[in-house]
């Protein structure tokens, strides 16, 4: 029996990390990808420099850098090193990456 168990835990650990990850994908709807993209174009930011964060999806952006509202939409956005970035503010993780 303890076979059985021990052979099961890392299956489970591994079906259990692939919901977590699938759980953590954003999907922006076409909609709010036009209301995104139509409002940071009329309301551009000034760069800021991050030192030390790599722009990547998923990367936690540090909770002193200043996130814009985009109105009717849960995410906010800033422009780092010239891109902008759409962020989750409840986790301030990087969700998405314009150039």
């Amino acid at each position: 029996m303890k076979l059985h168990l021990s052979a099961a835990a890392p299956a489970f650990l591994l079906l259990a990390g692939v919901g977590v990850a699938a759980a953590e994908d954003i999907i922006i709807q076409p909609e709010q990808e036009t209301v995104i993209r139509e409002y940071v174009k009329k309301q551009p930011l000034a760069s800021v420099k991050v030192p030390g964060v790599e722009l990547n999806i998923g990367t936690a952006l540090p909770d002193t850098v200043e996130l814009r509202e985009v109105p009717n939409v849960k995410y906010r956005y800033v422009v780092i090193d010239n891109r902008t970035v759409l962020v989750d503010p409840s986790t301030h993780k990087i969700i998405k990456i314009y150039d």
